[in-house]
């Protein structure tokens, strides 16, 4: 437990960030998991609509600063390149 004035605070601090990241971080996730599943399903639409708002949602997150931006950045781009297999199947 802390002892100081200052590192009492700091606990404060750090719940009030940690709540904030996982609002972020967790719609974040969700938004992911919708687009692997729906390119998974083999839906073009549906998983296009679904990359285009988990790229949204890990823009926010990244943003606001819950996620490193090399990380959103990551996880869009293997999206994308799903995407693109997928489109290219269904050619």
């Amino acid at each position: 437990m802390a002892n100081t004035k200052s590192a009492k605070k700091a606990m404060r601090s750090n719940d009030r960030r940690r709540l904030r990241n996982r609002i972020h971080i967790g719609r974040a996730r969700t938004e992911v998991k919708r687009a692997r599943k729906a390119i998974e399903a083999g839906d073009v639409t549906l998983a296009t609509e679904a990359v285009r708002s988990a790229s949204k949602w890990l823009d926010h997150a990244a943003s606001k600063g819950s996620v490193h931006k090399n990380n959103a950045a990551r996880r869009k781009g293997r999206l994308m390149k799903h995407l693109a297999r997928l489109q290219a199947q269904a050619k």
